[in-house]
């Protein structure tokens, strides 16, 4: 079936017991056991739940992959991802990643001594550079978060696999709608959940996808081990979610296309970062491997910190908040909101400057939208 007929009924079928159409809650901590040792598919939440499986097959569905294990937040997904790594090991990272993605992996590497290399991904040469025997996996943010920043998955990928590494794939900011990272080569793909896939912001989670059986069954093991799993009813949301993924992220690059053209001739900004841009040294990149280019726009003003906080201050649909993906349109400051516990040198050598402002494009009418940041320039 299509992508669209996937997002309605992958995973998903009527209840058995009464036809609902709707996958139930299955709001039970515990299942009874038919017999000794037998059961009729479920045992306790933490080890599995039908609605938490009607949602990773779902997602296992969206992604084309063998596996899906859905966890209480985006960052639970990333946390868990770290436990198939010892003390000694070293990875490769995305440089101008989220800020909560350099505050973990820094944290493992303070309290576990896993060593993290943040490098621009761009550049396989500088990729590269950093390799040793102890580098285990490379980590890839694309678009990166907030300078929209793109990768080269098959390429990375299969610098990687012809190195014994593993390839991890943030896909959060395009969902699997846009972006298909399995089919670049990619062994595993982490999402919140939170964000486009819930698309309402009324729920936290997280997804790790893998296509392989070795990895499946060592992430279904971490994440019952370690307890990340995701509650029934938020699993509900998200797939309620999921069903109206295809025509919001259709709304969300309309819309971020046209906030982007408005920017970008825009005499008080300097820069405009979204690939949908032909200006986007990127752009061709980003026809290459996405099907879209998202509903994310990030710019840079020309003026200092006073109107960076004037403009924070003055939009009225904008509303000043972190997260992403939703329907209603967000705008937030990296550097004191969103990358606040990534450093300054981090920041400043990524290219996060203090005059960076990102944009969550929601799906209001566009018209309203541009004249709400052009009165906020004004």
């Amino acid at each position: 079936m299509s992508f669209q007929t996937d997002t309605i009924h992958a995973g998903v079928a009527p209840d058995k017991a009464y036809g609902a159409i709707m996958t139930p809650i299955y709001q039970s901590s515990t299942f009874v056991f038919k017999d000794i040792g037998k059961t009729r598919g479920f045992d306790y939440t933490r080890s599995g739940n039908p609605t938490r499986k009607a949602l990773e097959d779902s997602l296992a569905a969206l992604e084309g992959c063998s596996c899906a294990v859905a966890v209480t937040t985006g960052m639970a997904a990333i946390a868990t991802v770290m436990h198939l790594f010892a003390a000694g090991d070293e990875i490769v990272c995305t440089d101008d990643c989220y800020g909560g993605t350099a505050r973990l992996l820094r944290t493992f590497a303070e309290h576990f001594s896993l060593r993290v290399h943040f490098v621009n991904l761009r550049d396989i040469g500088v990729v590269e550079a950093h390799l040793n025997e102890k580098i285990r996996a490379i980590w890839i943010e694309t678009p990166s978060n907030p300078l929209l920043n793109l990768v080269d998955i098959a390429a990375v990928t299969a610098f990687a696999k012809e190195r014994g590494l593993l390839s991890i794939v943030d896909n959060t900011f395009l969902s699997p709608y846009l972006q298909q990272p399995f089919k670049l080569g990619a062994d595993i793909v982490v999402h919140s959940t939170t964000k486009y896939l819930n698309g309402h912001s009324d729920v936290v989670g997280g997804a790790i996808l893998s296509n392989h059986p070795d990895l499946d069954e060592k992430l279904k093991f971490l994440v019952n081990t370690l307890g990340t799993c995701a509650q029934p009813f938020d699993c509900w949301l998200v797939l309620r979610g999921i069903k109206t993924l295809v025509p919001r992220m259709k709304e969300h690059e309309r819309n971020a296309r046209i906030v982007a053209e408005f920017l970008d001739g825009h005499p008080r900004v300097r820069r405009v970062f979204y690939p949908g841009l032909e200006s986007h040294p990127q752009h061709e990149l980003a026809k290459r491997q996405q099907r879209g280019f998202g509903g994310m726009v990030s710019f840079e003003l020309a003026g200092g910190q006073a109107e960076v906080e004037r403009v924070l201050r003055g939009t009225r649909i904008f509303a000043l908040a972190e997260s992403l993906g939703g329907v209603e349109s967000l705008i937030e400051h990296p550097p004191t909101m969103s990358h606040a516990s990534m450093s300054s040198e981090h920041r400043l050598a990524a290219g996060i400057t203090d005059s960076v402002i990102r944009l969550s494009v929601g799906i209001e009418d566009p018209d309203d939208l541009v004249a709400d940041l052009r009165q906020a320039l004004a």
